[in-house]
């Protein structure tokens, strides 16, 4: 499930990052990577060090005669077979030399590290979140007016460091929500346009669940609190309480904040509610899990399915028109909501290599999200991609969350991804949640609140000291 370790991983990699490059200053390496490494562990490097840099690099390739090239530091393993036919496309058609280097899963920021340090570094790699800005930030190129950046369809996946410098651009997005099955939904004899926000939803969901066993089907599919399932709700659900907290103090965050004030939790109460008291599971036997939530949408025993674009493979083989709709929870003017939108996915080019090489990676990232036959390629393996001439996906969640988009709807960006030492903090919620699912006191939800807001405050604390 997308975002699930990045914290910790983070927290682990970016101290081993610093050791490595504080390692390779005291074996005296030359001053260019020295500067590196203090940039690397968040040095003021100045603006005209890395142009000189730049025009040094460029200097000594225009005296071989050399053209740029491209080299792509890939972040995720299960599209490498598919960059390496594109690179290889791309040399024939363009003559210029890409190679793919793709990092082993979990390994991507020691990679990078390592990469960083060598003669030929990286002209193409992922900065994926703001922490990543923060530490890597001063080896980007401002992206800000150039040709991929004019690609764009939106700015919703951009990432940019303190000063405003354009760091990195999604190249590609996934979302989560409620997954319907409306052929189900009409045959409880309601229509889809009755869902809205929360009172709507709540109206179908409760209607359907009465009548199960006259329907044949309930409400919502099993909301088990095992390791299997539990992140949809201590993770991706508890993504609206953030998101809303981030919208009523109007930003959104750029790195994980000491506390959290649980603001929306009620909001979070309202549909959690509904989820585990209107399903083919009681919510008393969710602790123990053993459930197969997808299953029972696929096979027509509930309507409802809290998940993501990931899963739209697996449920449109037996449910081709399903379709996902926002969290509505009851927070005003939800009817303008949208999907959770994010991603890890996006695109740096390298400040510290010649200016041919980035003019020549900058070439190649246009024509991946440009060229009919090289879009189509990218966007069958990653779903969806943010640019206005790339291909169109054939992934129907994906399609809901641009036209959500397109009718004006703002996004619910991915704050889940800021908690705090992540595993221990979940830990703690499932462990209070399941206390509420067993007997939903208002004690047991001062339990949970408790988890939610005091346990932020302590992970932070954790991984502060």
């Amino acid at each position: 499930m997308p975002g699930r370790y990045r914290v910790n991983i983070l927290e682990k990699v970016i101290n081993v990052k610093k050791t490595t490059l504080k390692r390779a200053a005291a074996l005296g390496l030359t001053a260019l990577m020295a500067g590196s490494a203090l940039a690397g562990c968040g040095g003021n490097n100045s603006s005209s060090s890395t142009d000189s840099k730049a025009a040094s690099n460029t200097e000594s390739k225009a005296a071989d005669g050399a053209k740029g090239s491209v080299y792509w530091l890939n972040f995720k393993p299960e599209i490498d077979e598919t960059l390496q036919t594109l690179a290889k496309k791309y040399k024939e058609d363009k003559g210029v030399e890409v190679k793919v280097v793709t990092a082993a899963s979990g390994t991507y920021s020691t990679t990078l590290t390592a990469e960083m340090d060598k003669s030929n570094p990286p002209t193409l790699f992922v900065i994926g979140n703001q922490q990543g800005v923060k530490d890597w930030g001063d080896f980007a190129l401002d992206l800000k007016d150039t040709a991929i950046a004019k690609e764009l369809n939106t700015e919703a996946y951009n990432l940019t460091d303190a000063n405003g410098k354009l760091v990195s651009i999604g190249y590609c997005y996934e979302c989560y929500g409620i997954i319907v099955n409306p052929t189900l939904v009409e045959k409880a004899g309601h229509k889809m346009d009755e869902i809205k926000n929360f009172a709507g939803l709540k109206t179908v969901v409760e209607d359907i669940h009465k009548r199960a066993g006259e329907l044949g089907f309930d409400a919502f599919s099993s909301s088990d609190m095992d390791d299997s399932s539990s992140w949809r709700f201590t993770g991706h659900l508890a993504n609206l309480e953030y998101f809303y907290e981030e919208k009523a103090a109007g930003k959104t965050w750029t790195e994980c904040p000491a506390t959290i004030t649980g603001e929306y939790l009620p909001n979070y109460k309202n549909l959690y509610d509904l989820m585990i008291n209107n399903s083919l599971a009681a919510p008393t036997d969710l602790s123990a899990g053993g459930h197969n939530a997808e299953e029972e949408f696929k096979t027509g025993k509930a309507a409802f399915f809290v998940n993501g674009s990931w899963e739209y493979a697996a449920v449109s083989e037996t449910v081709p028109n399903a379709v996902m709709i926002p969290y509505y929870c009851g927070v005003e003017g939800e009817e303008k909501a949208g999907l959770n939108c994010g991603t890890e996915n996006c695109w740096a080019v390298n400040a510290n290599v010649s200016k041919e090489d980035q003019q020549a990676t900058i070439d190649f990232m246009v024509w991946l999200v440009t060229d009919p036959e090289a879009s189509k390629t990218m966007v069958e393996q990653l779903g969806i991609m943010p640019y206005k001439n790339a291909a169109e996906s054939t992934n129907g969640f994906l399609k809901n969350a641009a036209a959500y988009d397109a009718d004006g709807c703002y996004v619910m960006d991915w704050a889940t991804n800021y908690q705090p030492n992540v595993d221990e903090y979940r830990k703690d919620l499932v462990s209070a949640l399941n206390a509420y699912n067993a007997d939903q006191s208002d004690a047991n939800w001062e339990g949970v609140k408790t988890a939610f807001v005091d346990g932020w405050a302590k992970q932070y604390k954790a991984i502060a000291e």
